[in-house]
């Protein structure tokens, strides 16, 4: 059977302040009625995914899109079609939103989307809503004072928000404690912090989640760590992407976007390439490698939910 693919437009409107994200209860006679969605709908013919929002969301919600930027694409298979999610994080509108055709609507707090029941084809885009755009992940630092204030820099005046602690050189206590204390800095400035290592550094240190190297990924069978921790992964290539879905990874970096310093061996994936990867990636990804945060919207463009760096964000 040929499955109908469908192509739908869809948009993450965040307020304000930041805080807070629309969403739509579908009506009770449509298919999957009663859950909640991010506001859209169908392209009619010959309509890119903006300009197939811009209608939706005014015919829907009474509102006018000023800004918007590509926030993550979405392939989902249903048994009786194939959806494309195209999504779009609309930063500034005109109007005030209501139910126009009768609909519940809602701003809810980011961290709350998580009690709202959503189609299963919206499950990444509320990881992707959540998540910042960019991804520190920290240098190899001896000396553990000036560790603390390369990161509190990065929080306090570059805003970082997301943290990965990687430090290859410490022990395993050494880790441990270093851990400690990157956390109490990213729970000062409201930051997620992510540990790089094994998933049961979880039971010492109650850190937001773990980042697995690609050689971790490959080796495991099934997902490591609660649902209530962000799970993310280094990946290079198809494979390595799969192998994260599979394990119900909320996010990877893909890399080397470009040739780099520590690793000029390695063949870089390009732009052309990298989007192509992400493309089908089903989840957000961070553009690697070479990366700086005149790459940002680039990155974005193509796809990726931002940049992750270790010497852009760590000086």
């Amino acid at each position: 059977m040929v499955k109908r693919r469908v192509h739908v437009a869809a948009a993450a409107m965040i307020s304000a302040d930041q805080k807070r994200v629309l969403i739509a209860r579908r009506p009770s006679n449509v298919d999957q009625g009663g859950l909640w969605e991010f506001p859209g709908g169908k392209l009619a013919p010959y309509e890119t995914g903006l300009e197939g929002l811009k209608r939706e969301l005014h015919e829907e919600l009474g509102v006018e899109i000023v800004r918007a930027r590509p926030l993550i694409r979405v392939h989902h298979e249903y048994p009786d079609k194939h959806i494309l999610l195209d999504v779009w994080q609309v930063q500034e509108f005109a109007g005030e939103p209501f139910g126009r055709e009768g609909q519940a609507v809602r701003w809810v707090p980011m961290e709350e989307l998580v009690n709202y029941p959503f189609p299963a084809a919206n499950l990444p885009i509320l990881r992707a809503v959540m998540l910042p755009t960019d991804y520190l992940i920290t240098g190899e630092e001896a000396n553990e004072e000036r560790f603390d204030s390369l990161l509190e820099r990065a929080l306090s005046e570059d805003g970082v928000r997301l943290v990965q602690l990687r430090a290859k050189n410490l022990d395993e206590a050494a880790y441990i404690a270093r851990a400690e204390r990157a956390l109490r800095l990213c729970r000062q400035y409201d930051a997620k912090l992510l540990l790089n290592g094994e998933p049961a550094l979880l039971d010492a240190v109650d850190a937001d989640g773990i980042h697995l190297t690609s050689a971790r990924l490959m080796d495991l069978e099934r997902r490591p760590i609660a649902e209530n921790k962000w799970l993310s992964a280094s990946t290079h290539d198809q494979k390595q992407l799969s192998q994260a879905a599979v394990l119900g990874c909320d996010f990877v970096t893909l890399s080397p976007l470009r040739t780099t310093p520590s690793h000029p061996e390695v063949a870089p994936l390009g732009w052309h390439d990298f989007q192509q990867l992400v493309e089908r990636a089903g989840m957000p990804v961070f553009a690697l490698g070479g990366m700086t945060r005149f790459d940002a919207n680039h990155a974005r463009a193509v796809g990726a939910q931002g940049i992750a760096s270790i010497r852009d964000f760590w000086k």
